[in-house]
């Protein structure tokens, strides 16, 4: 994913760096998609969209990723349009800081397995 870097414009970068740290900023509240990362049940991917580590998670997980996820892609969308970039690109950037900032104890989806950070 690092040649990606290479062909992403400055302004994308930063305008994708400043979004996604307001995306994954939380409240001091409980967080349910924190609970779920904590759980081992939800993780990041490498397109900067959620996935299910575990397939047994409840339905309530999923709908939950399947919310965020939707969310997200709305974002990017934006951020594309305003960039002249592409949705995909824009997660892929995203996913980049996501995986460099996800703290211990959490999943990342690399090469095609869960690895637990």
């Amino acid at each position: 994913m690092m040649h990606l870097l290479a062909f992403i414009p400055a302004r994308l970068f930063a305008l994708v760096a400043i979004v996604a740290g307001l995306a994954v900023a939380t409240p001091a509240a409980a967080d349910p998609l924190d609970d779920a990362k904590a759980a081992g049940l939800v993780g990041e991917q490498p397109d900067g969209y959620l996935g299910l580590v575990r397939p047994d998670a409840p339905a309530s997980v999923a709908a939950l990723v399947a919310d965020i996820n939707a969310k997200r892609r709305t974002h990017y969308a934006e951020i594309a349009a305003g960039t002249a970039s592409t949705v995909d690109l824009v997660g892929a950037v995203v996913a980049q800081k996501l995986y460099k900032e996800a703290p211990p104890g959490h999943y990342l989806l690399v090469n095609g397995l869960w690895v637990k950070m």
